[in-house]
């Protein structure tokens, strides 16, 4: 029986990725990160302390309540980046 003419196929290569490793943060990071949450933590006890708001920064009263709020946020957003 004959034997059919087989063709030649080159062995399979990847495609070359297209994406790199990522870089590593800088070592100042994380502890910055962390440094924001602690202080946007000890912002809400200090404004829940005060009377009437009056503190940590006097004249904007329960906003104080968001400042600290914000900065916690800030501070969890970076986390979320950490590696």
């Amino acid at each position: 029986m004959p034997e059919s003419k087989s063709r030649k196929k080159a062995t399979y290569t990847p495609p070359p990725s297209k994406a790199s490793a990522p870089k590593p943060l800088p070592r100042w990071f994380l502890p910055v990160s962390l440094g924001l949450m602690i202080l946007g933590l000890l912002w809400l006890v200090v404004t829940y302390l005060s009377p009437g708001a009056a503190y940590p920064v006097p004249g904007i009263g329960q906003w104080n309540l968001a400042v600290g709020f914000t900065i916690i946020i800030v501070g969890f957003g970076m986390l979320t980046r950490w590696r």
